[in-house]
Formats: C-alpha cells, sequence, structure tokens
C-alpha cells in the first residue's frame, strides 16, 4: 500500500539517521526494517477507532440512560449507529482484531478522549441525518464510517496521542491516514467479512508490496555502500561551490539518484530525476531543486559514458542505445 515515493522518503530519513550517529550499512538497515514495519502499528492505530467508536457509543447511550432526569431521547435513545454494518463487519473481522489486539490497546487508557470526540461527533448534521433515516444500506453506512474517519484523524489530542509513541510518527500520519482513507473507500459489501485478509500498511503477503518494500531496502544499501564514491562524483561537477558548503540534505538526495540511476535498470531516468527533485521541494530549501537538476543531469552523461546507466524495458533505451 505504500507509495515507492513514501519509501523514497523513508530511505533519506534512515539516511540521514545514520549520518547523524554514524550507524554501519547493517545497522542502518535493522533501523530501516523496523520503522517501515511500525508502519503497520501506526496504520492500525488510526483505522481502529473506527470500531472502537461503537464501543464508546454504547457507552454513551448508557450514560444518558442513567442520568438522574434523562430526557425522552435518553431514556429511548436512537441506537442506529450502534448498528451500523459496515463498523459491525469492521469490528467482527479476524485480523483487524488480532492486529488491536497487538497494538490497540493504548484506546483503553483514552476513553474520555474517545467520549468526547463520539459526543462532539453526534452534534454533526451528517451524524443527524444518519438517524433520521429509518433505514440504510452498506453503502450509507460505509460513507458515515469514512466520515467518521476523517473527523477523528483531524482531532489534535488523537494527533496526539498517537504521535507519541514513535518520534517519526508526526511526519508521517498525515500520510498513512490518506492510505487509510483510500483504503476504507476500496471496501465494499461482497468481500468484506470476517475471513477478509485486513490491507496493512506493508503486507509480505502482497507481491507489489513487498516488490516496493524490497527496491526500497536496495536504494538504502546501494547509496550507503557507494556514498564516498557519490561524494567523488558530485565533487567532480561542482562549479564554484565547495563540497562542504553544499546542504547535507542534497548530498543524501543526489547519492540517492545516483544509486536508483545505476542499480534500477526498469526505472526510466526521468522518473528518477524528477522524484529526487520533488523530494528536494520537501526536504530542502527552495534553492535545492535547481541545484540538484543540474547536478544530476551531468551526471547523467557521465554515468552513460562510463556504461553505469543500463536501462531495460520498452521505451527505457537512450538514444544512443536505441541505434
Amino acid at each position: 500500500m505504500l507509495s515507492r515515493h513514501f519509501l523514497r522518503c523513508k530511505v533519506l530519513q534512515a539516511l540521514y539517521a545514520s549520518q547523524m550517529e554514524e550507524n554501519g550499512v547493517v545497522s542502518a538497515m535493522k533501523n530501516f526494517d523496523y520503522h517501515v514495519n511500525r508502519l503497520n502499528e501506526l496504520g492500525v492505530l488510526q483505522v481502529s477507532l473506527l470500531p472502537k467508536m461503537l464501543e464508546v457509543g454504547e457507552m454513551v447511550i448508557e450514560e444518558g440512560k442513567k442520568k438522574f432526569r434523562p430526557t425522552d431521547a435518553e431514556k429511548k435513545p436512537n441506537r442506529k449507529f450502534l448498528g451500523n454494518e459496515f463498523l459491525r463487519r469492521m469490528a467482527d473481522n479476524f485480523e483487524l482484531k488480532q492486529y488491536m489486539d497487538k497494538w490497540g490497546g493504548c484506546w483503553e487508557l483514552h476513553s474520555e478522549l474517545l467520549r468526547e470526540a463520539f459526543i462532539e461527533f453526534r452534534k454533526s448534521d451528517t451524524y443527524c441525518q444518519y438517524l433520521s433515516h429509518a433505514d440504510t444500506d452498506f453503502e450509507q453506512d460505509k460513507e458515515l464510517a469514512i466520515i467518521l474517519f476523517r473527523f477523528l484523524m483531524n482531532r489534535e489530542a488523537i494527533v496526539a496521542v498517537i504521535s507519541e509513541r514513535s518520534l517519526l510518527w508526526e511526519d508521517d500520519f498525515e500520510q498513512i491516514a490518506q492510505y487509510n482513507f483510500m483504503m476504507l473507500k476500496t471496501l465494499d459489501a461482497d468481500t468484506m467479512d470476517e475471513a477478509m485478509q485486513w490491507p496493512v500498511m506493508y503486507d509480505r503477503r502482497n507481491e507489489k508490496d513487498e516488490a516496493d518494500f524490497q527496491f526500497a531496502r536496495q536504494l538504502l544499501r546501494e547509496t550507503l555502500e557507494h556514498r564516498e564514491e557519490g561524494d567523488e562524483l558530485i565533487k567532480s561537477r561542482l562549479q564554484g561551490w565547495e563540497f562542504e558548503r553544499v546542504a547535507l540534505m542534497d548530498i543524501l538526495l543526489v547519492n540517492m539518484a545516483i544509486a536508483e540511476l545505476t542499480s534500477c535498470p526498469s526505472i526510466p531516468e526521468k522518473v528518477t530525476i524528477d522524484e529526487y527533485i520533488e523530494m528536494s521541494k520537501e526536504f530542502s530549501s527552495e534553492r535545492s531543486r535547481l541545484f540538484i537538476n543540474g547536478i544530476l543531469d551531468k551526471l547523467v552523461l557521465e554515468l552513460r559514458k562510463q556504461g553505469r546507466i543500463k536501462k531495460t524495458g520498452r521505451g527505457l533505451l537512450t538514444e544512443t542505445e536505441a541505434n
């Protein structure tokens, strides 16, 4: 489920951490594996809030009935939300329950936070309109659940509780929430049941997930093992700059690009260059885009002459190779 762009960003973070902590290749690889696998925990913590809201809703309803002077609505509460088929199927899914048992226990310590969130959500027009319908189908139940998910992911207190479990999660939270949001939209009544394999951020059983993960691991290893060589290539193409004055992030990005250009024959040169220019906008300065574009244009020509860039597959041969 994780995109290659996101995984490249994780590789960059691993390289930066390795540089700061002077870790070796083996240690850096282990740290990368650990942090990518923990993204499953982040994803489950986010999505597990939805079935948890069924418990919270039940609790709030019971609280209302036990008031000293309950209103008529509290005496005879509308229990439609508690029967939401989409949320019920989530709660019954075997794999999701296993993941929640493993990672979702923290919500037991924050019942008041979830109670406040539910009470706020049930004031919304969306929730009131949902209750006003005597009957709803799976798609309508799903629509409410997805709106609820977006609402919960925008609660600062919830973001804080989740993010405090890892230093990296504050940066990852929004992207993983977006992945979960898109994943929830794909679930349908025909396949969503107790036995369905629950989608996680990185699933070794998924061929594409595994291929993308191995791509990222190879990229990290190649960059680490050829770092000195990459630095020398950068130095050879600097004009009017001292290497020591180049931003560390820019050096790491160019080294990653060199590793990808020379070790990933199926990825077009333009895709690689565009990716690292885009990453420079996220992780470095405004001037980095121009620097990285310029240095990579020069290095690509040099690496081609050295025969180190070899692309395979339709549309990937350079003009020289094609002739």
